[in-house]
Order: C-alpha cells, then sequence, then structure tokens
C-alpha cells in the first residue's frame, strides 16, 4: 500500500522505520508537527520522525494545522491507501481524515478502551497496572475510540518509569503496526469495535499532578515519581524551591518519619509519607544538574525540623 506516515517524537520514530523496512508498503510522505525551539539557543528544530524521513529522502509534510488547504490539496494529490498515525500531536478533522480509503489507523500506547487519550502510558505506571500494552485502531472524530485492528500486550515491571515502559512499547508496537498494514492490505484483518466496559481516560499530566503529596502512602508516592519520570518530572519544595525526585524506592522498614520529614544517613536519605518512608535516590535541585540525593543533602545540610513540600 501507499502510505502517508504521521507521527513526531523520537517515540514514533520505530514504528516509521519498521513500515520502511517492510518492503511491502511504500512510504510516500510523512505527516509532522511544525519545527519548534529547543535548547538554550532556542534554534528551531525539525522533529525526529522529519529527521528520519529526511535521511530516506521521503517527503516531509509540516502543516501549522492538519485542516490546512494546502495540506489536504497535497495529500489529495499523494492518494494514499493508508495513513498510521503514532503520536503525531494533533487533532485530525473529517476533511482530512476521509481522504484515504483506509482511513487513518493510530498506534495507541494501551489496550484499549483503558487509558483514553494524551498519557496513557504514564497514567498506567502512575496507577499500578500490571499489564499493559499498545492498541492499532481506526481513528473516528471520538477519543481513542475507534474500533480496534490488534493489540500486544506488555508486563509493567515493579521499577519501570514511563520512559522505561514507553520505549519497549514503542519497539513492541512498531511490529503491530506494520502487521496491521499487512493485514488491511490483505483484507484479512477487520476492526472490532471497543468493549463498552472498562473505558479509562488518561490526559496529559501537568506539573501540577507531577507534585508529591508526603501525606500520601509511599506506594503511591513512587508511582508518581515513575510515572512523571522523565516527563514532566515529579517534584516537591525544599526551602521554598522546587526539588525534582529523579529516582526514589520504597523503604518499608522505616516507618519512624512523619510525611515530608527527611532523615539524612551517611549514604542515605529516607522522607516520610502517610505509611512507611521512599528513599530519595536522585534528585535535581532548581537550577543544577542531576546529583546522588546523598550528595544533595550532604551539601544542603538540612536542619533538624525541616521537611520537603512545605
Amino acid at each position: 500500500m501507499k502510505l502517508v506516515f504521521a507521527g513526531t517524537p523520537e517515540v514514533a520514530v520505530p514504528a516509521l522505520d519498521a513500515l520502511i523496512a517492510s518492503g511491502r508498503h511504500e512510504v510516500a510522505a510523512v505527516v509532522t508537527r511544525p519545527d519548534a525551539p529547543a535548547g538554550r539557543g532556542r534554534r528551531m528544530i525539525a522533529s525526529p520522525v522529519a529527521e528520519r524521513a529526511e535521511e530516506d529522502g521521503i517527503e516531509v509534510l509540516k502543516p501549522a494545522r492538519p485542516g490546512d488547504p494546502e495540506f489536504l490539496e497535497r495529500l489529495r494529490a499523494i492518494a494514499p491507501d493508508c495513513c498510521p498515525v503514532v503520536a503525531y500531536g494533533a487533532l485530525l478533522p473529517r476533511r482530512a481524515l476521509d481522504v484515504p480509503a483506509h482511513g487513518w489507523v493510530n498506534l495507541h500506547f494501551s489496550l484499549l478502551p483503558a487509558w483514553r487519550g494524551a498519557a496513557p502510558v504514564q497514567h498506567a505506571v502512575m496507577a499500578g497496572d500490571e499489564i499493559t500494552g499498545a492498541s492499532t485502531f481506526l481513528i473516528e472524530e471520538g477519543l481513542d475510540s475507534g474500533p480496534v485492528y490488534g493489540t500486544v500486550t506488555e508486563e509493567v515491571r515493579p521499577t519501570d518509569t514511563s520512559g522505561d515502559l514507553l520505549t519497549r512499547l514503542a519497539f513492541a508496537g512498531a511490529g503491530l503496526l506494520a502487521a496491521t498494514m499487512d493485514g488491511i492490505e490483505d483484507g484479512a484483518l477487520k476492526p472490532v469495535p471497543q468493549p463498552a466496559d472498562g473505558i479509562s481516560l488518561a490526559p496529559k499530566i501537568t506539573v501540577e499532578d507531577a507534585r508529591i503529596d508526603w501525606s500520601a502512602p509511599a506506594l503511591r508516592v513512587d508511582r508518581v515519581v515513575r510515572g512523571c519520570t522523565p516527563a514532566p518530572g515529579a517534584w516537591t519544595t525544599f526551602r521554598g524551591e522546587r526539588l525534582k525526585l529523579v529516582q526514589t524506592a520504597p523503604a518499608p522498614g522505616r516507618t519512624d518519619l512523619a510525611p515530608g520529614r527527611p532523615a539524612v544517613g551517611k549514604n542515605s536519605v529516607h522522607v516520610g509519607t502517610g505509611s512507611h518512608a521512599v528513599e530519595l535516590l536522585w534528585v535535581q535541585a532548581q537550577g543544577k544538574k542531576p546529583m546522588r540525593a546523598a550528595d544533595w543533602a550532604r551539601g544542603a545540610r538540612i536542619a533538624e525540623g525541616e521537611v520537603l513540600g512545605a
């Protein structure tokens, strides 16, 4: 089939690689978000998907909005059979959805109908899910509500951050998306409507969502840290400044600390929660690079009575 691939961040690149390497489908163009400022110099940088497409000489389309007339005209001229999508980052209007004969097929990083929305992996980690996965589905105008072509499952490991889990899902999902394109071309694969039960929503994680509530149980604190790593980054406050929590671990043997109260050992930092303590392993003070929590605590010279999150 002739394909136009839509995607933007690094997590979409494995799927694009799989389609290019398949030898069965022609990736005629990619659609991605416009270049965006990045880095200290705020230079305009192309998306990872755009950079990967350009390596193979694939046409790159960067509409400000996928409903722009110029973009739709070019899409109709290319006349794709199908448009596979991975983390494109913009809503597709009906005018665009109607162009390819087989529609737009999204690779979504959850087992639908669970975790519909922008942050399925983060929510799965924060909720303590033991199993998650990826789904391919036909895009409709509703939020991730279209019929499903196929799924793959993935275990959520006890120490997984959302970044760890998303990396594995990106590669497992790439194979699923390529197999879905094959099945659509063969006519052997038909989408199945999602069940009405089991729907959960996964809105974008805000900075405020990532703030640690030290009165919550330690398990919840650890899940928020892992779910918000690498982005937007879990955080608390200390002496009126933000302190990012890069890595933590539950410390069930320590139950003597009040919520937010730190205890600094020679090579350890424990903080009380609503249950037992958590150990801070890596932190990042405001304006500093990430460092071992014990090194940060020694430099901060935490006084008796000081707390985190006050």
